[in-house]
């Protein structure tokens, strides 16, 4: 949903006539996979989000102000606290992990120079955890832009009902939003990998697969709204805040749409055609308001379905994008949070394409020995302890995390980076960072959990001046860090 829109609600009229359309397209999006030739290029690329805050540590709502002086790699999200850079896609054999570290490294240098021009700083992390229900509760938290009130007006009127958000692990938060502003809490690394069609299945199946030990392994959310609670909370959070169902329709067995899928699959087209027969439409622009063209170049457009398709926020989304030539697809892989360092990124984003590439050319693939259920479980366990999670895995049965990806997954990622022909000696450094954070068993939510018990006075309370002054100088330390560039694993707890 990164397109403007030309209005913040529509009638039953649009929503009707937009609803045929779409179907129309998804008929037409059929034709096309069956009927025309595709890119197959293998690149890569990647989306960043930011957040932004003050002296104090506190948010700043300073989005629009820092984009004025970026170009158009920089756009704004939801909240009026974050910023998006994006990274232009790369091939990705050879050194290209090395200028993607690099990409991210510079671009992330920009943003701090546009922050500092408007007296902020940056924070790369999954969820600030300085946040307040209060700072919340204030409508300027949102960006000014019409797709945005749509988004929030569209799912507030499906739900008919308050946000309603429930965690608890080590300590619980339980309160309610009059509109999304939650989700703004929630920043992220997208990654993304283009893919021909035959392809697409085999490395959306490998990338549910392993979700949940993506999700242990980069886990940098364990704070929200002060609370200690999952050790990657982005999770919880995102899903319940977009959630559009009462608490009947979930008792009925309505599919959410923050979702984990249900089912492997044979075709990129299941994906799309699940996200249209479970899921109705809240953004219903018409293609004309839109100012979309019927066709770039040889590619239908396909307005409707793509703009569909931004508001089912599957955790490994299938993306469709018309060329002049070819249309490409691309997974794009939703679950990992931001930070902590552009290394940490990069060593994600090589444990990610590697694995992906070994596991969808199995002979007999993990995902026909893996039930579907417990590939969601260990989601949520990964989400859930982090680097202390137990998982189900073929012939290992429960395994923690950390000896599952140590002892079995390293070596596979390996030798799928060394079938993308990467360099050798990246390989190394890159694989070698994820091998010690798990023997190390700190990420980022580890760090921040281990630091806040440093700082914050002894037995200090959820939203007590105590526990607000331990988060704010363990973000600031955390922002030290990251300054430095040096992998999380290696950051000393603070004093």
């Amino acid at each position: 949903m990164g397109e403007s829109v030309s209005t913040d609600r529509y009638t039953p009229q649009q929503r009707t006539r937009y609803r045929q359309l779409l179907m129309e397209d998804l008929e037409i999006f059929d034709r096309h996979l069956q009927h025309s030739d595709f890119e197959d290029q293998g690149s890569i690329g990647l989306e960043l989000e930011l957040n932004l805050v003050d002296k104090h540590m506190q948010p700043a709502l300073a989005g629009h102000a820092v984009l004025s002086h970026l170009d158009d790699e920089y756009q704004s999200e939801i909240g009026n606290f974050n910023v998006e850079m994006n990274h232009p896609p790369l091939s990705v054999k050879g050194d290209a992990l090395r200028r993607l570290e690099q990409g991210i490294t510079s671009r992330l240098g920009r943003v701090r120079a546009a922050a500092t021009s408007e007296n902020v700083n940056v924070a790369m992390i999954g969820t600030l955890p300085t946040i307040t229900p209060e700072f919340l509760e204030d409508p300027a938290w949102m960006t000014q832009e019409n797709r945005y009130r749509a988004l929030s007006n569209a799912v507030m009127e499906s739900r008919g009902e308050l946000v309603h958000i429930n965690i608890a692990d080590r300590e619980q938060i339980i309160h309610d939003f009059t509109d999304l502003a939650p989700e703004s809490t929630c920043t992220s690394i997208q990654l993304h990998l283009q893919l021909a069609p035959n392809k697409f299945a085999a490395a959306w199946n490998a990338s549910q697969a392993i979700a949940g030990v993506q999700a242990a392994l980069s886990a940098n959310s364990p704070l929200f709204l002060g609370r200690r609670v999952w050790h990657e909370s982005r999770i919880p959070v995102f899903q319940q805040a977009i959630d559009t169902r009462t608490p009947e329709l979930v008792n009925h067995g309505v599919r959410p749409r923050v979702w984990f899928g249900e089912r492997w699959i044979t075709s990129v087209f299941d994906l799309f055609e699940e996200n249209v027969r479970y899921f109705s439409p809240l953004i219903a622009e018409s293609r004309a308001l839109s100012g979309t063209p019927m066709m770039k170049g040889k590619s239908p457009a396909l307005h409707y379905l793509n703009l569909h398709n931004g508001t089912v926020w599957r955790w490994n989304r299938p993306i469709y994008a018309p060329g002049e030539e070819r249309s490409h697809l691309r997974l794009e892989n939703r679950l990992l949070p931001a930070g902590p360092t552009p290394i940490d990124i990069t060593a994600d984003a090589a444990f990610y394409y590697g694995l992906v590439k070994y596991l969808a050319e199995e002979n007999r693939p993990v995902w026909s020995r893996l039930l579907f259920p417990d590939a969601e479980k260990n989601f949520q366990s990964g989400a859930r302890s982090g680097l202390f999670a137990r998982m189900t895995w073929p012939t290992l049965g429960q395994v923690n995390v950390a000896d599952l990806v140590q002892e079995h997954l390293i070596p596979q990622a390996r030798i799928g980076l060394e079938r993308l022909e990467v360099n050798k000696d990246l390989i190394d450094e890159y694989l070698g960072i994820i091998t010690e954070r798990a023997s190390s068993r700190q990420n980022g939510a580890t760090w921040q959990l281990r630091t806040l018990n440093k700082l914050e006075a002894h037995g200090s309370m959820p939203g007590s001046d105590a526990r607000k002054a331990g988060l704010a100088a363990m973000l600031q330390e955390y922002l030290r860090n990251q300054e430095t560039g040096n992998p999380v694993h290696t950051w000393s707890i603070g004093n």
